[in-house]
């Protein structure tokens, strides 16, 4: 008789959660998931794939000008927040059945409802009971983070909440200066709404490249979102014609819906993990190796809930190495060099290896090779100007970064990633023959080197 009621039992039915699970049941293992929420956790409910619907409704404004300065007469055009949102949630309501189809169909049993852990083997599953398992993964994922004991706080919503407001405001406040306030403060402007952006940090977007950063805010103020830096709210007041965010410099703004978007913390409230002696890091993630396992030799943690790379597909691909090594015998780690991100800001933004600051500080001499240009298809009316960076090791012309502004440059990094993560030389990038006419051209037509008395190339 067994001694465990499953060999893997997984909390957390997130991207991450989810491929493990799917991968150990398929190897024969008896496997269940707990999730107390939806399954397809924050990437696929309230996160990635509803955001980036938002950013294709929201764009259609910026869409509608451009077409008018090719000749197209587009009067009369407006947005229907309603629509919008019962399109979405049908789209979401599908992705999370197929997620859950998947796991039935790997032969994974789904438990809904908060886990816990009682010992080391033992979960404790909210209206299902008390489950043993010889295994277990922690895939619990992150949550928006929100200051504590600010002044009017509560009055405050968070990116969860944007998904699902009633009514689109006229106004909005956004705190925050990563990537998910960037984000949302592009899709709110798109859809007619005034957006204040307020970070405290002395630009958005800490950790990509500086000229990235700065080019970015340049091009969203162009847009007339309204981007303040430097302060930070000290409390928030609600009155008769809507919330007034009072700043740390003194200054005030009114708005409909104040949103903080402050970063993301591991989701680790509330697991249990003291009680089973699983380990938390410094900043309260799930303290693992290159294995993702923990200090307990049977606890696995994957995912935003370690605090890594908090990227969807880096969750995925963790998740997917757990099961190669626990279950398939074929010991896997992820590298976690060299990853690619987007940002779905307006402009969106690709990026993948080092800044120009981080490979100086590690290789001392690098070579730049920066174009700002305006895009072909904004030729007829716009001035919105576009951004491609390469970062070069001066002593064995290795690429060391690539940095695209401008449309879509999410497109073009995955496949710039592919190269620099192989290790690419500029001499050999530059042996690319171009393809014309596109914005992906200039990335390999750059071959003048950009120094802080010249500009670089301009167009």
């Amino acid at each position: 008789m067994a001694k465990y009621d499953y060999d893997l039992f997984v909390i957390g039915a997130g991207s991450g959660g989810v491929r493990a699970a799917r991968l150990a049941a398929m190897s024969g293992a008896r496997v269940a998931v707990a999730e107390e929420h939806r399954v397809g956790g924050t990437c696929v409910i309230r996160g990635c794939v509803p955001k980036k619907f938002m950013v294709y409704a929201s764009e259609f404004a910026h869409h509608f000008k451009t077409a008018k300065s090719y000749g197209w007469t587009v009067e009369g055009a407006r947005f229907d927040w309603t629509h919008f949102l019962e399109e979405k949630d049908k789209e979401i309501a599908r992705l999370s059945g197929i997620y859950v189809r998947n796991l039935q169909n790997a032969g994974a049993e789904l438990a809904h409802g908060k886990a816990r852990l009682t010992d080391a083997h033992t979960v404790e599953v909210d209206k299902v009971g008390t489950k043993t398992a010889d295994k277990i993964l922690i895939a619990t994922g992150g949550r928006p983070w929100m200051p504590k004991g600010l002044p009017g706080g509560e009055f405050a919503i968070t990116s969860n909440e944007a998904f699902h407001l009633t009514e689109l405001p006229t106004r909005i406040v956004i705190a925050g200066g990563g990537y998910i306030a960037v984000e949302f403060a592009g899709i709110f402007n798109g859809m007619g709404v005034d957006v204040t952006l307020v970070h405290r940090g002395p630009n958005v977007l800490r950790g990509f490249d500086d000229d990235v950063r700065s080019h970015v805010t340049e091009e969203m103020e162009k847009r007339g979102i309204r981007v303040i830096l430097g302060t930070q709210h000290a409390r928030i007041e609600k009155t008769e014609t809507g919330l007034v965010s009072h700043f740390t410099d003194g200054h005030h703004c009114e708005s409909d819906v104040v949103m903080f978007s402050l970063g993301r913390e591991p989701y680790v409230e509330g697991l249990g993990l003291e009680t089973a002696g699983v380990t938390l890091t410094d900043k309260g993630a799930v303290a693992v190796d290159a294995y993702s396992r923990t200090n307990v030799e049977n606890i696995w943690a994957v995912g935003d809930v370690t605090d890594r790379i908090n990227l969807t597909p880096v969750a995925i691909r963790e998740g997917q190495a757990f099961a190669e090594t626990v279950f398939y015998d074929r010991p896997t780690s992820f590298d976690h060099e060299m990853v690619a991100s987007a940002v779905f800001s307006q402009p969106p933004i690709g990026s993948v290896g080092m800044t120009e600051a981080d490979a100086r500080k590690q290789y001392g001499k690098v070579d730049i090779y920066l174009a700002r240009l305006k895009p072909m298809k904004y030729a007829f009316g716009g001035d919105e100007r576009s951004l491609l960076k390469l970062v070069v090791d001066a002593a064995t012309e290795r690429v060391l970064g690539c940095h695209v502004v401008g449309p879509d440059a999410p497109e073009m990094i995955q496949m710039a990633a592919i190269a620099i993560k192989m290790g690419v030389t500029k001499t050999q990038w530059d042996s690319t023959c171009a393809v014309h006419p596109t914005l992906a051209e200039e990335l390999v037509t750059m071959r003048e080197k950009y120094t802080p008395l010249g500009l670089g190339q301009v167009a």
